[in-house]
């Protein structure tokens, strides 16, 4: 990932309170989350959690985004073509995300608010994976693994389609789960990136 989309350092008050929030999040989900139980587990008072984040709202927001990047930073391979790299990183991103427990306790109790911090809006978390996307198709596109186009507009329809298969794998489990869904997202992913001009798969 670029250097500018680094997150500062942070504090141990302030991973204190992303660790309690993450489980009040589990346990009770987003809307039954307070302020004050997860300053309470944290160890801190209610202003010093108010003087970081102003609501509920804010906080869980900040502590998906920093989740989502943490998980996609740790499933990039680094060997292989570029193409290779991104749609393995991606697929293995997607499994993460849906067998997350913090993702998993929001897809299954509060769907409507993990589409507004999530996926509702083109966010600070959208952009940072736009980002992320679009350096590992630059690096297809100088290896030749990766189709000619704009990086941004490909890495956006990756966004789209990568999206979809996290947050209607639920819809779809019945029909297609597990490593066939990790299966068929890789045929699409990795068909959509080939040149036209070679017809090898992964």
């Amino acid at each position: 990932m670029p250097e500018h989309d680094i997150e500062p350092e942070l504090s141990a008050i302030d991973l204190a309170i992303f660790d309690a929030a993450r489980a009040c999040v589990e346990e009770f989900g987003v809307r039954r989350t307070t302020l004050t139980e997860v300053a309470r587990r944290a160890g801190v008072s209610r202003p010093t959690v108010y003087r970081r984040w102003p609501d509920t709202g804010a906080l869980v927001a900040e502590l998906l985004v920093r989740e989502l990047r943490t998980i996609l930073a740790s499933a990039m391979p680094t060997a292989g073509t570029g193409r290779t790299r991104l749609v393995r990183g991606i697929v293995t991103g997607a499994a993460k995300i849906r067998s997350n427990p913090l993702f998993g306790k929001i897809f299954r109790t509060d769907t409507d608010l993990m589409l507004t911090y999530v996926f509702g809006r083109l966010g600070r978390n959208q952009r940072s994976l736009i980002t992320l996307f679009a350096a590992g198709i630059r690096d297809g596109q100088r290896d030749g693994s990766i189709r000619p186009g704009d990086p941004e507009h490909l890495a956006t329809m990756l966004l789209l389609i990568s999206q979809s298969a996290v947050q209607s794998a639920g819809t779809v489990e019945p029909l297609l789960s597990g490593t066939a869904l990790d299966t068929e997202l890789a045929h699409a992913i990795d068909g959509y990136l080939r040149p036209e001009s070679t017809g090898k798969a992964l």
